[in-house]
């Protein structure tokens, strides 16, 4: 899931964890130390065809990073002992599905509307773009290290309506920066005694395995079929 779409699967793995006997409480946390290396080996099929969009990166990824430490911070201090903070990822999963639904269809045909959108972010990437990327990475950073999910679910969504990305150029650079957000929000979920590293460490080599095949899937599918 995480190489398909983009994310960081934690939308499939904290319920499953919860389901394994993790508390909601830990479960936050626990699922963050899976993103990073499910997004270095998903992301490693997408670092050819100009699919990753560096520019995106350079503005979303900073300020994500920023937020994700401030989301991890807040995230033990949410009351409700996390299920509070479970019926937030619930509700962010049926936004992102519900915005991704309701896409409006190009005029002009798939591929040329593909060409000109990563055409224009390579050669005209205006600063309310870089505004609107920074934005991107403020929200889904911070939401990252509340929720303990990757991020993917608000970035692939926002760049595609935002900055216009075509689907697999926003899932390629949404993998880049959900490792990015990852790295500050484990660090500080584990510092908060937020993970539960029994379940991380088999989450993780889960992801290793899972992730190349999820992009190698995505690199076959259309845009439509994404």
């Amino acid at each position: 899931m995480s190489g398909t779409f983009g994310v960081g699967g934690a939308v499939i793995s904290t319920p499953a964890i919860r389901a394994l006997g993790c508390s909601a409480a830990l479960a936050v946390g626990t699922t963050l130390p899976s993103i990073l290396p499910g997004a270095i080996t998903g992301s490693w099929r997408y670092r050819n065809g100009e699919l990753i969009q560096w520019k995106v990166v350079a503005f979303t990824a900073p300020s994500g990073i920023v937020a994700a430490i401030l989301g991890a911070w807040v995230s033990p201090r949410i009351p409700g002992d996390g299920h509070l903070l479970m019926v937030f990822t619930a509700l962010l999963l049926m936004w992102s599905s519900f915005n991704m639904i309701r896409a409006v269809a190009p005029s002009k045909s798939p591929e040329q509307s593909d060409l000109v959108a990563t055409q224009e972010v390579k050669t005209n990437f205006r600063s309310s773009k870089g505004f609107l990327a920074t934005l991107t990475g403020l929200i889904a950073g911070g939401l990252s290290g509340l929720l303990g999910v990757g991020g993917g679910i608000i970035m692939v969504p926002l760049f595609r309506r935002w900055l216009v990305l075509p689907m697999k150029n926003a899932v390629a650079t949404s993998l880049i920066c959900v490792g990015c957000f990852a790295i500050p929000g484990t660090i500080t979920h584990s510092i908060e005694g937020g993970i539960d590293w029994r379940f991380a460490i088999w989450l993780t080599l889960g992801v290793v395995v899972g992730a190349p095949f999820g992009s190698k899937m995505a690199l076959k599918m259309s845009d439509k079929k994404l």
